[in-house]
C-alpha cells in the first residue's frame, strides 16, 4: 500500500507541475498564436502577387521574382531569422533608418519566407488549371481580371488547399524558432523551466500545446477540403 501511495502521490505531483508549467507557457501563446495569424494575413495576399509576377510576360519581373523565391526558398528560416534581427540594423544606409524589435524582426521573416512558399502553390494550382477554360472565358468575353476572378482562382484555391494546409501546420512548428532571438514564445518557456528545475517535463507540455495547435487545423482544413468537395 505504500508503494501505490507513493506511485499515486508521484502522478500527482507531475499533474500539478505540469499545470503550473502550462500557466506559464500560456503567456508565450500569444507570441505564438500572433505571428501565425500575422504570417498567414500577409504571406498568403503576397504569395499570390509573387504569382501574378513569376507568370507575367514581362522577363526581368519574372526573373526578379524568380531570384527572390529562390533565396527565401533555398536558404534556412533561421538564418533568415538572424539576417533580419542582427544583420539587417548593421547594414549601411539601412539600419539608419529601419530598427526592428524581435517580434518586428520574427513577423518581417516569416511573412517573406512563407510568401515565397505560397507563391509556388498558388504557381503550380495556376499551372493545373486546364488551357480550355482561359479560352472558354475568351468565348464569353471575359477580361483578364474577370477570368482570374471567376474562373481561375477559385479552380486553383482548391487544387491548392492540401498544400496550404500543410504550410500552415509547418508554420505552426516553425514558430519555435523565434526563441533562437529571445522571443518569449512557448519554447523559450519550456526551456526556461528545464534549465531552472532540471526537469524535461516541460519539454512535454510544450509538445503537448503544439499537438493542440496543430490539431485545430488539421480539423479545419479538413472541413474546408469537405465543403470544397474533394
Amino acid at each position: 500500500m505504500d508503494y501505490l501511495t507513493e506511485f499515486f502521490q508521484n502522478i500527482g505531483d507531475t499533474l500539478s507541475y505540469m499545470a503550473s508549467l502550462s500557466v506559464g507557457m500560456l503567456d508565450g501563446v500569444k507570441y505564438t498564436v500572433g505571428l501565425f495569424f500575422i504570417t498567414i494575413l500577409f504571406s498568403i495576399p503576397l504569395g499570390l502577387c509573387l504569382t501574378l509576377l513569376r507568370n507575367s510576360k514581362i522577363t526581368a519581373l519574372r526573373g526578379v521574382t524568380g531570384f527572390y523565391v529562390w533565396i527565401m526558398r533555398g536558404t534556412p528560416l533561421l538564418l533568415q531569422l538572424f539576417f533580419f534581427y542582427f544583420g539587417l540594423p548593421n547594414l549601411p544606409f539601412v539600419g539608419d533608418y529601419l530598427i526592428l524589435g524581435r517580434f518586428q524582426a520574427a513577423c518581417l521573416t516569416f511573412v517573406l519566407n512563407y510568401a515565397a512558399y505560397f507563391c509556388e502553390i498558388f504557381r503550380g494550382g495556376i499551372l493545373s488549371v486546364d488551357a480550355g477554360q482561359y479560352e472558354a472565358a475568351q468565348v464569353l468575353g471575359f477580361g483578364k481580371w474577370q477570368t482570374n476572378l471567376k474562373i481561375v482562382f477559385p479552380q486553383m484555391l482548391k487544387v491548392c488547399l492540401p498544400s496550404i494546409s500543410n504550410e500552415c501546420i509547418t508554420l505552426v512548428k516553425d514558430t519555435a524558432l523565434i526563441t533562437a532571438i529571445s522571443v518569449t514564445e512557448i519554447l523559450y518557456f519550456a526551456k526556461a523551466a528545464v534549465n531552472r528545475d532540471t526537469n524535461a517535463t516541460a519539454y512535454v507540455v510544450a509538445a503537448v500545446f503544439y499537438l493542440v495547435m496543430t490539431y485545430g487545423l488539421t480539423k479545419l482544413f479538413n472541413w474546408l477540403e469537405r465543403r470544397f468537395h474533394f
